[in-house]
């Protein structure tokens, strides 16, 4: 009778041992793939340099693939979404019985899937204040491609500069497209003038362009004929479950975007801004207070759903270690997709831990829609885009207005724009007040 007892109590931790085996997910390198809507069918004709495209998108699902790798983290797993040299960790992963719950540290998003095997399917889910969406996702483990396993020998480099125009009619975009091919491989970024679409990573097919970016937030899908060495056309935009567009692009070196202190600026018979927003904690905070006065003050205008604002959050915190100290002080607007201050306060805790942000980020209680934003800063012209930078010296005055940011993403743009906003610092700090 002993003897039966011991061997069930082993069979009995042997089950439990499997079973835990089989809830964890298996280590290493997959590919992810989330299906669009399918859309309306839409056809347009774009010009770049006098030459013409006819685009029509069809009515079908694109696939936006992704990869990613698990790890086990002592007695749990994370995630690190991979985008060229984007490493983005996550490590709320839930994992009961058959059921996988991973949580993204930022933008209010979330996977709700099921494991069979070394398969994960489901949904990931974005909520969007008050209404959620998702979109079909399936990801296989020990899969280490993104667009093709076998892929075809690629007759063209598109490594360089690309005048490209993304859209039509009056969501056209004239944008830079900057890329590096090495083999079939693809990585690089379009920059526009609110900001730039991250870390693409992707691949050249025989005379076919693929690059995608998924960054827990955006959900980014190019394709495009490769049509002679100068010429990029047939292009196909998908972005998140429903959004859907057309590009072209031609080879330019000189190729650049309008200078972004340009694009926004103060109303005549206006030098300072004026605001008193509530901070996280519901104090109200304005520019009039103890704490920037006689400052060089940075008000950066944000959203917690924005990717560039992330970049620029990701800088901003490092910036304001080095300059705090000698005399700046940088304040967030964030304006977020809900008007709702409870909801808004619990994503932009999200993003002050994920960061560590040291500066306040207020609520402004306004939503994201470009004119709302404009609305809460009558001193402003118009908010063309997010992020947007205002520089005040240390009177109050308004000296610069930045729009956009030029993440890590886009290489040499961004050390450019750290040496030239820091260089900028330095000179307001230097200044001596005004007798």
């Amino acid at each position: 009778m002993i003897r039966k007892i011991l061997l069930s109590a082993a069979f009995v931790a042997a089950l439990t041992q499997i079973s835990t085996a089989q809830t964890k997910l298996q280590t290493g390198i997959w590919r992810g793939a989330l299906k669009t809507d399918g859309g309306k069918i839409m056809q347009v004709v774009i010009a770049v340099n006098d030459s013409t495209s006819i685009n029509t998108l069809g009515k079908f699902r694109a696939t936006i693939p992704f990869n990613f790798e698990v790890r086990n983290a002592g007695d749990k797993q994370q995630l690190t979404i991979i985008n060229s040299n984007e490493r983005f960790k996550v490590t709320d992963v839930v994992l009961k019985g058959d059921s996988v719950f991973i949580k993204m540290p930022l933008f209010d998003s979330e996977f709700r899937l099921k494991q069979t095997g070394n398969t994960l399917s489901g949904h990931f889910i974005k909520h969007l204040g008050e209404k959620d969406v998702p979109m079909d996702f399936t990801a296989t483990a020990a899969t280490p491609y993104r667009f093709f396993k076998d892929a075809e020998k690629p007759q063209y480099n598109v490594s360089g500069r690309w005048s490209a125009i993304i859209g039509e009619g009056e969501g056209r975009d004239t944008t830079v497209g900057e890329f590096k091919q090495t083999g079939a491989k693809v990585t690089g970024t379009f920059l526009t003038t609110t900001g730039d679409y991250r870390f693409l990573e992707g691949t050249v097919a025989g005379n076919k362009l693929y690059l995608s970016c998924f960054d827990g937030g955006h959900a980014f899908l190019f394709t495009a004929d490769i049509s002679g060495d100068k010429t990029i056309a047939n292009g196909k935009f998908f972005s998140g479950a429903t959004g859907k567009d057309v590009w072209i692009a031609t080879r330019d070196e000189n190729a650049k975007l309008p200078d972004a202190y340009s694009l926004t600026a103060l109303k005549p018979g206006y030098k300072k801004l004026d605001f008193t927003f509530k901070d996280l904690a519901g104090k109200p905070v304005s520019l009039t207070d103890a704490r920037f006065k006689n400052k060089v003050v940075i008000v950066q205008i944000l959203g917690s759903w924005c990717p560039n604002c992330m970049d620029e959050t990701a800088y901003m915190v490092n910036y304001y270690k080095k300059y705090q100290p000698k005399g700046v002080e940088v304040v967030g607007l964030a304006y977020e997709r809900t008007t709702d201050f409870t909801k808004s306060q619990k994503t932009l805790l999200q993003l002050k831990n994920r960061f560590d942000i040291k500066y306040p980020l207020l609520i402004t209680g306004f939503t994201n829609n470009k004119a709302e934003t404009a609305k809460s800063l009558p001193a402003l012209t118009k908010v063309v885009g997010f992020p947007t930078t205002i520089i005040i010296d240390k009177t109050g005055d308004v000296r610069k207005i930045h729009t956009g940011f030029s993440g890590p993403g886009t290489g040499a743009h961004y050390t450019e724009f750290i040496s030239e906003f820091e260089k900028l610092t330095d000179d307001l700090l230097a200044e001596k007040p005004k007798a």
